[in-house]
């Protein structure tokens, strides 16, 4: 009898062991605030979540940005690598801004669809010819310090409802390779600069959303696919609603006008819906996709104030501006600058 309640003992012993070691081994907490907050910098940093406990994973990502392990509580420590990564400080903007600066100011567009991790290691490839080594923090300072000796500032710029944004689709929506509720990417494609501050750059997303996929029916019925607006993306990384409103209806037939039957834009195709498609477009017919380089237009929904970077003494000069009042929208050199408000020509160069 001794025997056997000390197997019992034992084995009941080694189950508790294992079942601890295994909690150490695969993420903690999944679904916790915590687990959500270290999975939202893993995916902006590395581009997805990291495997393993989370004491391990937050540290690695802090010696992989700073170089060294942070003190604190668990909390205090996420706090601060959160507001590093996407906040910023009152003196200082956040990681993502500065690199989507350091992108701007080098290659004339963002690219925040990749993991700040490349966006950093192609940066230094274009500059200095190869990735650089360290904690990533101190390779952007090196960064900017040669970009923008001066130094890098923030300035808050207030975006007015009906500001218009050009965008292309990033990928071929079909209706066999999306679903209701899929969340599509569009690629902006110039600059909006409103008073002398650039807001959202080239190479910021719209994201929208697929609202209804119809299959090709028997009799000849043709194929359908919805798509709603939702938001914009910000140099900050904040986003902004955006909404397919009547400016941007107009700057669509303008492009399709432009651009001719065979032409890049979407606007051709589409039949600018009801308002129960609230912001959307409903595109049908036996072709049954929306190529990738489509051209769209896109408004948006409401005044926002977002942080972002001045650029007023630069004398970057608009280019197809289409839109409302203090409405800039600039990406390459052109012969003048049309504000929407007054229509104002202004030479190359000229500040508004």
């Amino acid at each position: 009898m001794k025997r056997i309640m000390f197997r019992v003992l034992f084995f009941s012993l080694l189950l508790s062991v294992c079942r601890a070691h295994a909690a150490d081994e695969t993420p903690a907490d999944e679904g916790t605030p915590q687990q959500e907050s270290l999975q939202r910098a893993e995916t902006v940093v590395y581009g997805a979540p990291s495997a393993g406990g989370l004491l391990l994973r937050l540290a690695k990502m802090e010696r992989d940005l700073f170089g060294m392990e942070l003190p604190g509580s668990l909390t205090e420590r996420q706090q601060a690598l959160l507001n590093f990564i996407e906040s910023g400080t009152p003196t200082q903007p956040s990681l993502v801004f500065k690199v989507g600066v350091a992108e701007w100011v080098t290659l004339n567009r963002v690219n925040p669809s990749l993991p700040l991790a490349d966006r950093m290691s192609n940066l230094e490839i274009t500059l200095e010819g190869e990735p650089q080594i360290g904690a990533l923090s101190a390779r952007l300072e090196r960064v900017l310090a040669k970009l923008l000796p001066d130094g890098i500032y923030t300035s808050q710029a207030r975006i007015p409802a009906a500001t218009i944004l050009k965008a292309a689709f990033a990928k071929t929506l079909t209706v066999r390779n999306v679903s209701k509720g899929d969340i599509v990417e569009l690629t902006v494609t110039e600059d909006c600069i409103v008073g002398g501050v650039l807001a959202v750059a080239r190479g910021d997303r719209v994201f929208a959303e697929v609202t209804r996929v119809r299959m090709p029916r028997s009799f000849g019925r043709t194929s359908e696919i919805s798509v709603e607006f939702k938001e914009a993306e910000i140099i900050s990384g904040g986003r902004v609603p955006v909404t397919l409103g009547p400016n941007a209806k107009k700057a669509m037939e303008i492009e399709s006008g432009a651009v001719g039957a065979a032409g890049a834009s979407i606007a051709g195709a589409v039949l600018l819906g009801p308002l129960g498609l609230a912001g959307g477009f409903l595109v049908r017919g036996s072709d049954k996709q929306i190529p990738a380089g489509s051209l769209a237009y896109v408004e948006t929904s409401e005044d926002v104030s977002a942080e972002g970077y001045p650029v007023r003494e630069r004398s970057l000069p608009v280019e197809n501006a289409i839109g409302s009042a203090a409405y800039d929208n600039s990406s390459r050199p052109s012969d003048f600058v049309l504000t929407g408000e007054t229509g104002q020509t202004l030479p190359p160069g000229e500040n508004l």
